[in-house]
């Protein structure tokens, strides 16, 4: 069932997804070479709880995941991860591609969103994974409006990478999202336009564009967590949560990256 947020919940959702934001611009601000995912994610845990919020992440446990709990606040997922990468002590590199992903609970209330980065000197090819994806993403928020399909919106993240010779994946998928972290619709990458539910004011979704530079497949095993590639090519993530409205959508994470220098090219406005 895809339930239809009122005003004040989505002021809520507001706020959590403002914090969300603010902590994605901290890790981008403070990645550098030498410095290493697990210092990312500490820093990230104590921003998050001195702002009176707990991390969405940190304890998760899915029913499709026989590994235990998700231990960490980031997902911190390095060059060929595509997502749910756990932070640990070795320390970033030269050029390596940094995928984010972090959520955070506030009174009750979710929030999710995520980006990608590259560690220093950039290379142009990855460069341009990054920068498809974010544009597939901003792509996939237009159309979030009123009347539209479920599908237009998974549609367009499709189109747009496919278009610039990437490939979206298609066993992981974004969401609904309000007072739990994964609600009804699941919000796939890809697919035809024209199917699927009616979009309406009030809803929300977490929309997460997944882009691979080789093939869409992946390797994923339910006794861990971190899903690669299959052909060990780079990967993207970049998410929004979004709010259907009567009319522009609404991005409630939209100053993730807002106030970044463009070397990073995390702009998502």
């Amino acid at each position: 069932m895809i339930v239809l947020r009122s005003g004040e919940e989505i002021e809520k959702m507001r706020r959590a997804g403002r914090l969300v934001s603010e902590v994605l611009e901290m890790v981008v601000r403070t990645a550098a070479v030498g410095v290493t995912t697990r210092e990312l994610d500490e820093l990230a845990e104590e921003m998050i709880k001195d702002s009176g919020a707990l991390p969405a992440f940190k304890g998760y446990q899915p029913d499709f995941i026989r590994c235990g709990p998700f231990p960490a606040t980031l997902c911190t997922s390095l060059n060929d991860v595509v997502v749910h990468g756990i932070p640990d002590d070795c320390p970033l590199g030269e050029g390596d591609l940094l995928s984010v992903d972090t959520g955070v609970v506030l009174d009750g209330y979710y929030g999710d969103a995520a980006v990608s980065l590259i560690v220093g000197r950039a290379d142009p090819g990855v460069q341009r994974i990054v920068d498809v994806t974010r544009m597939a993403l901003e792509s996939a928020v237009g159309e979030c409006r009123p009347g539209n399909r479920l599908s237009n919106v998974s549609h367009a993240v499709q189109e747009f990478a496919e278009g610039a010779g990437f490939s979206v994946v298609r066993r992981f998928v974004g969401h609904g999202i309000g007072t739990a972290m994964h609600e009804d619709p699941a919000v796939p990458n890809f697919g035809e336009r024209g199917n699927g539910p009616v979009l309406k004011p009030g809803m929300v979704f977490a929309i997460e564009p997944m882009v691979n530079a080789g093939s869409f497949e992946v390797a994923a095993s339910p006794d861990r967590w971190p899903v690669h590639t299959k052909d060990g090519s780079l990967s993207a993530h970049f998410e929004h949560t979004v709010v259907i409205t009567e009319g522009e959508p609404d991005v409630l994470t939209k100053a993730v990256g807002s106030r970044l220098g463009l070397e990073k090219s995390v702009r998502l406005e």
